[in-house]
């Protein structure tokens, strides 16, 4: 009786001509390990300690005390997606909402300058591997690539440094051994919740955004390609 022997598979490099070769798999970008980033003790929860921000809260309310006009994007921005990282109330509630009002009620050019400064606090919350900051940090980004024109086209260079991690959030019926206390992710949707982030990043990123996309995250298949 014959013997059956199973052939290796050889890496190749993505989108070359040896990758439409038979027994190869395409080589995938480094898998980013969760849990990198601590959580909690971040500026924002300093700048919040001594009342720095222009604003109040009043019964889990955020009032703030100026216009937005007012806001140097600048600096408070990028200090209000740190806070993503907290879990703690009333930090993280704070963050989110003061993001989100930030960015609803800014205009383009005031939004747009600031985008580069907000790559390491987006990066260090996906990299926290917590439920909660996870999923809250990726409806910001849809939030943040909503909110102004050239948004989206902006992170396209900077895909490299936020997207590793969600290879590891997107398919999580898988027992990757990483430690994630996957039921709460489960729960939460988080697979459809990457799907649909990447779904808006390819919509409003341009041209080059699909296969930026592609090549830091091999198993997501373009919505708009079509």
């Amino acid at each position: 009786m014959k013997s059956i022997k199973s052939k290796t598979k050889r890496v190749v490099p993505p989108f070359s001509s040896q990758s439409r070769q038979p027994n190869t798999i395409v080589a995938g970008p480094p898998r980013t390990r969760s849990c990198q980033t601590p959580i909690g003790n971040t500026a924002f929860r300093r700048y919040y300690d001594r009342g720095d921000f222009m604003l109040s809260v009043d019964s889990g309310r955020v009032m703030w005390k100026t216009s937005f006009e007012n806001i140097d994007y600048h600096h408070y921005l990028p200090i209000f997606f740190d806070g993503l990282r907290e879990v703690a109330y009333p930090y993280r509630a704070v963050a989110e909402r003061g993001a989100t009002d930030m960015l609803k009620n800014g205009t383009p050019d005031r939004i747009l300058p600031v985008v580069p400064q907000l790559i390491i606090p987006i990066k260090l919350a996906l990299n926290t591997g917590h439920p909660d900051v996870v999923i809250a940090t990726l409806k910001m980004v849809q939030t943040l690539v909503t909110s102004a024109d050239m948004v989206g086209e902006a992170l396209v260079p900077y895909y490299r440094q936020i997207l590793p991690p969600l290879n590891v959030y997107k398919n999580l019926n898988k027992n990757t051994g990483d430690g994630i206390d996957y039921a709460q992710y489960q729960q939460e949707d988080v697979g459809d919740l990457v799907n649909n982030t990447l779904e808006i990043l390819e919509r409003h990123g341009g041209a080059h955004a699909f296969i930026n996309i592609k090549y830091m995250i091999p198993t997501y298949e373009s919505s708009v390609a079509n």
